[in-house]
């Protein structure tokens, strides 16, 4: 993929800057619905989850989702 020029840069960051995106958060896929939480992982945790990701082609989250969904539903 072709580099942005220098000034291609100072165009978008002056377009961006003064044309914020609008997002709704009432719609799907809004910013606002969505949270980034940090998760510190034990080594096993982390090579266990690195390789269902590499095996599923899922993300972390799909997998560690599926496994809490899979903890509660055993748990009923």
């Amino acid at each position: 993929m072709k580099e942005m020029t220098e000034e291609e840069a100072e165009y978008w960051d002056d377009y961006y800057t003064k044309n914020p995106p609008k997002v709704d958060p009432a719609k799907n896929g809004g910013f606002a619905k969505k949270s980034f939480r940090l998760v510190a992982l034990d080594r096993f945790s982390e090579d266990y989850l690195l390789t269902r990701v590499l095996a599923t082609h899922k993300t972390p989250t799909q997998i560690i989702g599926e496994l809490v969904r899979e903890k509660v539903a055993a748990s009923v």
